[in-house]
């Protein structure tokens, strides 16, 4: 009897804290509500608005990724600005490859790849952080990245 009443009141605790938890009681708050590796990802929750920080470019970028018309991975753009000067976009295409990583292609003029992008997953994240490297194809020079979601995707709602 005693470590059944235990039992209630661990899990108790547990829905209390998913229900506190920030974006409420859908929002998985352990790992085993949340994909651990990038293969387990759903396309869908690559879907919507990221912060994009790359290491050596001033500000944050926001990147916008919606469903790719022809094929099944992501399409859409990166906008980089700063200091007030109008943004730079380019527009992204990519997919999670076979082995879990985010490989995205970025293009200035939609027809060159001026970057790419190759993360992997944060653990815990819950789909919502990738960290990786981007290579700028100009210069073949290479940056650390954190692409953080905001807002809610579309296996969120």
């Amino acid at each position: 009897m005693k470590h059944a009443l235990m039992a209630c009141l661990a899990a108790a605790c547990v829905a209390s804290a998913c229900a506190a938890a920030p974006g409420g009681p859908e929002a998985p708050t352990t790992a085993a509500g949340c994909p651990s590796r990038g293969a387990e990802v759903p396309l869908g929750a690559l879907f919507g608005t990221w912060e994009a920080r790359i290491d050596g470019q001033q500000g944050v970028a926001i990147v916008k990724l919606s469903q790719h018309p022809d094929y099944a991975g992501v399409r859409g753009t990166i906008a980089r600005g700063s200091d007030g000067a109008p943004a730079t976009v380019a527009q992204l295409a990519g997919d999670i490859d076979d082995e879990g990583m985010l490989s995205l292609d970025e293009s200035l003029d939609g027809r060159a790849i001026s970057g790419v992008w190759l993360g992997e997953l944060q653990a815990g994240s819950c789909s919502k952080e990738w960290k990786g490297i981007w290579r700028d194809a100009a210069s073949d020079s290479t940056h650390p990245f954190v692409l953080n979601k905001m807002g809610k995707s579309v296996t969120d709602r």
